[in-house]
């Protein structure tokens, strides 16, 4: 009944006011500089009265100003927005004791920045848990969003979307050991894994504080998840038009963090049930990083991308993929040679990507950080749909503090352990931890809710919370795993998001590249690849090895949030033309270029001019295989004992390579043919028994080179989507999964990205071959 519903709203208003006067009450008690009486002293009724005024005031220009304030500031950084919440809400409740009816209350600045934070967060945390078991309000909340996004804009196809969630870094063997440990419940469920347990008696419940159980809540106009009781997800199966819905796969929700302690809380298996998805290993090329793999799968080329970072003799320049300018001219690129705009060119969304796919929509999006902005290139969906509550602000901001403080304690834990191996995470990494795993998230995870929401096509959001984490604290440490958890309840979230969208939903869940761990050179050798150079050239070596800096994906997150083309410290941008080499790392792949000389050089031109160069690297224990160009074979590898194998002979005799299993010849002929491939292309040494590498850079879990998890990402489809290899075979190369979604898109009648006569030449004889 109406009048019930609108009864339950008011008494739920009351409630969430009066404990927020009590709050207020509390907070006066509690802090010097807040005060609700006269100077003269006040009795408690008039007290009361003023908290009440106060906190009322407050709820009414959060709810009213909060909104427009933050569609005022939708011209700055997300990051900065994020830092400027304490401070902006502070300024709503000085404003709120301003106005107070009573005349009574007032709070010096930092004061008020305490409070606002402590009543916001209450005041969620108040009407979540008030909230919990109205599910018809979730319901038209979510039907009112999706509404009024209808009425903005024409009624979209009733035929299926694309959504496409990246989780950075996670490979296959990470996944499938995620699964079968229990941190993963929605991609078990997906799955039908028999292994899989998951917390009995839970349904589908937000958080006491109003996080739908995944620590993300979305904007006071934003959706949230329905509760136990509604009708069977649609992310993955619902089909086509206006059909029933299939019941093959219930909502659930993720569990809580206790789900895979069966000590501590009791389990039952997941009865069984027919997969909605299917999970496929594919492999990347030898540059196994989220600059070469992102452009393919969003832009159909890895062409000439040869590492995450290289120097171009003809432009005299560095080339960095997490550099916006660099990100911007391999994007151009890619769409020069493809002759198209990329897999979101029409009616698509791009969410955190060092690319844009040609997306019209874009939020986080590394490649148009240099530009002025302007309504081609900022996005509305999610960014105010998130900020216009204050709570979620708040929330955010204080989940960041907590992140910091969480990675301080791990990091201090693990050097007081004397954990091996393990890298510095001091300076400003606390903070680009918590940017990667809190605030990123959020605000892509919010924004892919508005995209579907909007019913838009094809959307695709790279989460790269993982991968940093990883990096720093390997890829099967604890720390990685809690971050996995995180990660699937947002998976979670947005199957149930897809379940009041306009238009049903397909989501796809894949990774660019995973994880390989290891000490890193240096800490084994105590020197840099650098240094071993230098010596093998007959150059000075510092006494001390300097450190490698990171390329992690999450400080690409941090620049686009910032707009800002921050450079690494101590990253020359563009080198000197000397006769010193350039070494640049890349993960366990090293590059050595020779500025001075205009061409690729030749092993007989290296060997003239450092003759005992190629002998040092090759014959080092920690370096693997080196790719060199040859004036008589065109190409040879290079390995220890004085190994030396043409390209075109490597698949007889693959001498160095074999180790690096299946595919790696092929991976090392087609590096050798893009235009800037260094003069020297150094692969660190790799051990099968246990999977590790030597990262060239201060990371323990790294990627970037050949050699285990690394170049072995998944991808996880709806089975009602046609097989990603019609023989099972494992998809190679990112632009092979670029094809794969283009034809789950034409599949599911949405938008066709054009295909060149030569890509469509290259697609059929893709295909025949697989």
């Amino acid at each position: 009944m109406r009048w019930r519903r609108i009864a339950s709203q008011v008494g739920r208003s009351v409630a969430v006011w009066a404990v927020s006067t009590v709050t207020m009450l509390l907070l006066a008690g509690l802090l010097p500089d807040f005060r609700l009486q006269s100077a003269d002293g006040d009795s408690v009724t008039r007290i009361a009265l003023a908290a009440a005024c106060g906190a009322g005031a407050f709820g009414i220009l959060s709810a009213v100003v909060w909104p427009l304030l933050v569609r005022l500031l939708l011209l700055v950084p997300a990051l900065v927005l994020g830092l400027l919440v304490f401070f902006l809400n502070g300024s709503l409740l000085l404003l709120a004791l301003r106005v107070n009816p009573s005349g009574r209350g007032e709070a010096a600045p930092e004061t008020a920045v305490i409070v606002a934070a402590v009543m916001s967060a209450v005041a969620s945390a108040t009407g979540a848990a008030l909230a919990v078991r109205d599910d018809e309000a979730y319901r038209r909340r979510l039907h009112r969003l999706a509404t009024r996004g209808r009425r903005a804009h024409p009624p979209c196809p009733t035929a299926p979307g694309l959504v496409c969630v990246q989780l950075d870094g996670v490979g296959h063997d990470v996944l499938t050991d995620a699964v079968r440990k229990g941190l993963m419940p929605t991609v078990a469920r997906w799955l039908s894994w028999p292994e899989a347990t998951e917390p009995a008696g839970q349904g589908i419940r937000p958080s006491a504080d109003g996080t739908a159980a995944d620590g993300i809540r979305p904007g006071r106009d934003g959706a949230r998840p329905a509760g136990e009781g509604s009708h069977p997800a649609a992310g993955a199966t619902r089909p086509a038009g206006d059909g029933p819905r299939p019941t093959a796969a219930p909502a659930r929700s993720a569990p809580g963090p206790t789900a895979a302690l069966p000590a501590q809380e009791p389990t039952t298996p997941l009865p069984a049930r027919a997969p909605t998805h299917r999970l496929t290993p594919w492999r990347t090329d030898w540059s196994s990083q989220t600059g070469a793999s992102q452009l393919g799968i969003l832009h159909g080329s890895t062409f000439d991308v040869p590492a995450f970072r290289w120097y171009e003799k003809d432009r005299g320049e560095v080339m960095v993929s997490n550099r916006p300018t660099s990100a911007a001219e391999l994007q151009r690129r890619a769409a020069l040679r493809t002759g198209d705009d990329g897999l979101l060119a029409v009616d698509g969304a791009s969410r955190g990507n060092l690319f844009s796919g040609g997306a019209g929509e874009q939020a986080l999006v590394l490649s148009i950080a240099t530009r002025r902005r302007g309504r081609d290139n900022r996005s509305r969906a999610g960014y105010f749909a998130y900020f216009s509550d204050p709570a979620n602000a708040v929330r955010t901001a204080l989940s960041f503090v907590a992140e910091v403080a969480r990675e301080i304690g791990q990091s201090t834990r693990a050097r007081l352990g004397r954990q091996r191996p393990r890298v510095g995470r001091g300076g400003l990494y606390p903070l680009v931890r918590a940017f990667a795993t809190v605030v990123e998230r959020d605000v892509v995870v919010a924004a892919v809710m508005g995209d579907m929401l909007a019913g838009r096509t094809a959307v695709y959001a790279d989460l790269v919370a993982y991968d940093e984490v990883a990096h720093h604290s390997g890829p099967h440490g604890r720390d990685a795993e809690q971050v996995l958890r995180r990660l699937d309840r947002c998976l979670a979230l947005l199957e149930r998001v897809a379940e009041h969208a306009p238009r049903p939903y397909r989501i796809v869940v894949l990774s660019d590249h995973g994880q390989s761990p290891g000490e890193t050179f240096r800490a084994r050798y105590g020197l840099t690849l650098g240094d071993l150079v230098r010596a093998g050239c007959g150059l000075p070596v510092p006494r001390r090895a300097r450190q490698t800096h990171s390329g992690a994906e999450a400080r690409a997150a941090v620049r686009a949030a910032l707009r800002r083309p921050v450079e690494e410290k101590g990253e020359d941008h563009r080198p000197a033309r000397r006769r010193e080499p350039v070494v640049l790392a890349s993960g366990n792949l090293g590059l050595v270029s020779f500025p001075d000389v205009p061409h690729r050089m030749t092993k007989e031109e290296i060997d003239a001019r450092h003759p005992a160069l190629l002998t040092t690297l090759a014959n080092h224990p920690g370096i693997g295989f080196l790719l060199v160009r040859s004036e008589r074979h065109g190409g040879v590898v290079l390995g220890a004992h004085g190994a030396e194998i043409p390209l075109d002979r490597l698949d007889d005799e693959p001498g160095p390579l074999a180790r690096f299993g299946p595919g790696a010849a092929d991976a090392v002929r087609r590096t050798h043919s893009f235009p800037h491939t260094a003069d020297i292309m150094v692969n660190s040494a790799y051990d099968p028994a246990d999977g590790e590498v030597l990262a060239f850079e201060e990371q323990i879990g790294s990627h970037g080179g050949l050699g285990g998890a690394q170049s072995r990402p998944f991808l996880l489809s709806p089975v009602d989507l046609s097989p990603p290899a019609a023989d099972g075979a494992e998809p190679v190369g990112a632009e092979r999964i670029h094809r794969i979604l283009r034809r789950w898109l034409d599949e599911l009648n949405g938008p066709q990205v054009p295909l060149t006569p030569a890509a469509a030449e290259e697609e059929e004889e893709a295909e025949k071959a697989a």
